[in-house]
């Protein structure tokens, strides 16, 4: 976390979903922080709305489409929406000078030239999955692939509630991502998305991936290294949306005083 300890004027995207409340939420829970705008797309039930209504608070900050309106006096935009949103959140943020805490997933290889070129001129953390948890699990599965690189198959499980629209999860392709690079290899080249009928014997330099959508569940991951005669199984398991809203602050934090660049959670934690 930045040794600085001055106020945080936070902005928060997708203000009246569940991500965005537990955003504010903990926003306001903070006291080095402030909430100073919060964004919701056109046609939104909740705009005019007060940003903390849904805790039987007044914050003052009414929820607005206006970017302009909304990020005015902000110092960092959280933003966890769709990879379109955040885009354009993106363009108005770089035009005023705006930092960005970005944990949205889906996004395209050009989509990310997009913010690679807009860190030029803004400082972004971006992840993800902005819980510190996980962060120190990725952490730890680059120690193990290099130390299992030869006699171990590798897959990787994630399970993730009913509403989410992409998959594999973006934490469980940057597992993946972390594996392949401490063994040398290019994601995009070894990956297995899907078996199914007559696969014929699994080649030892792939990593496997499967996806679970059902109910509630937060967010699971599960990365597999299956060898002869043992397995190492590497877990992390989210309960709450909390972590994640959690790290995004430690996130923000980091970005004070930050004029430009491109960081990860990596970079917030040490971890590098």
């Amino acid at each position: 976390m930045s040794g600085s300890t001055r106020t945080q004027a936070i902005a928060v995207a997708g203000a009246s979903g569940r991500m965005g409340q537990m955003l504010i939420e903990a926003v306001r829970a903070d006291p080095r922080c402030e909430l100073v705008g919060a964004l919701d797309i056109v046609g939104s039930a909740s705009l005019g709305l007060d940003a903390s209504a849904f805790l039987g608070q007044n914050s003052g900050v009414p929820i607005t489409a206006d970017l302009a309106a909304g990020l005015q006096q902000a110092s960092t935009l959280i933003d966890f929406t769709r990879p379109e949103g955040t885009l354009a959140h993106l363009g108005v943020c770089r035009q005023l000078g705006v930092n960005m805490v970005i944990g949205t997933t889906g996004f395209s290889a050009a989509q990310k030239l997009e913010i690679e070129a807009a860190a030029k001129d803004i400082a972004i953390v971006m992840a993800p999955n902005m819980s510190v948890g996980v962060n120190v699990t990725l952490k730890l599965l680059e120690m193990a692939a290099r130390s299992l690189a030869t006699g171990f198959d590798i897959e990787i499980i994630e399970a993730h509630h009913r509403h989410k629209v992409d998959a594999p999860s973006g934490t469980a392709l940057k597992m993946g991502e972390v594996i392949a690079g401490a063994l040398g290899r290019d994601l995009e080249h070894c990956a297995v998305y899907a078996r199914e009928g007559v696969t014929g014997e699994r080649d030892p330099s792939t990593i496997g991936f499967a996806s679970i959508r059902g109910g509630d569940i937060v967010g699971d991951h599960t990365v597999l290294f299956a060898g002869t005669g043992e397995r190492i199984e590497i877990s992390h398991k989210s309960s709450s949306r909390a972590t994640y809203a959690q790290g995004s602050l430690r996130a923000a934090h980091f970005l004070t005083g930050k004029k430009a660049g491109l960081f990860t959670m990596a970079d917030v934690l040490g971890l590098q």
